[in-house]
């Protein structure tokens, strides 16, 4: 079988080691950083990220495919960085104030390094501020907003308040977590609602208009 489509299989179902046998392969065979990324990485990751949505995976699989992934990674970034190739998108992410859960976020910062996003994690208790200050620094495409708690619902809605009153660059919103709604996204004026990790994905690519195309630039 071509070492393309094993080294997506052993992402898919997180082997490491595998994934870092079959990256060196491919790059011995003439594939270049960039092919290996399009045609199995980042394959891997959107099928990952929907058996997740649909249930036929939970988070252990998603993790062990994300470390499979970073494996591969690992060794297709300095040729990457040696050809002047850098992710074309950028995506800053955070829990909001007041809330101190992360596994969600960090579920979604994982997919979105997946599909070839360059992911700012600002980690936990975000205030308005420092999603400005982040946004003013990094030139984020998108943005994502996670609560967990229902309390911090507000804090949401004030932060993304925050942000569009803010002189910082126009950015794209995307918010979830567990108590977050399409019709609370509507009612604060979010650009999308992604339910999991997967959708956020999806929602991303569509936001920054890139469909199927890499999000890494041809040279």
């Amino acid at each position: 079988m071509e070492t393309i489509k094993l080294l997506y299989k052993a992402v898919v179902v997180g082997n490491s080691s595998g994934a870092a046998v079959l990256t060196k392969r491919a790059l011995s065979e003439g594939n270049g950083a960039e092919e290996v990324i399009d045609r199995a990485l980042m394959p891997a990751m959107a099928t990952v990220g929907e058996k997740f949505k649909n249930s036929q995976i939970f988070v252990p699989e998603m993790l062990v495919a994300a470390r499979a992934m970073k494996t591969a990674m690992s060794l297709l970034e300095p040729r990457l960085l040696a050809a002047g190739v850098t992710p074309k998108h950028t995506a800053i992410i955070g829990t909001v104030e007041g809330d101190l859960h992360d596994i969600g976020k960090n579920l979604v910062a994982i997919m979105w390094r997946g599909t070839g996003f360059r992911v700012i994690d600002l980690g936990v208790n975000v205030t308005p501020a420092g999603f400005i200050t982040a946004i003013e620094e990094h030139l984020p495409d998108i943005v994502g907003l996670s609560a967990v708690l229902t309390t911090t619902m507000p804090a949401m809605a004030g932060t993304l308040k925050a942000i569009r009153a803010s002189n910082c660059p126009p950015v794209k919103v995307i918010i979830g977590g567990a108590p977050v709604s399409q019709q609370f996204a509507e009612a604060i004026g979010a650009d999308a609602y992604a339910a999991d990790a997967g959708s956020a994905a999806d929602k991303a690519l569509e936001l920054v208009a890139a469909g199927g195309i890499s999000a890494f630039p041809r040279r």
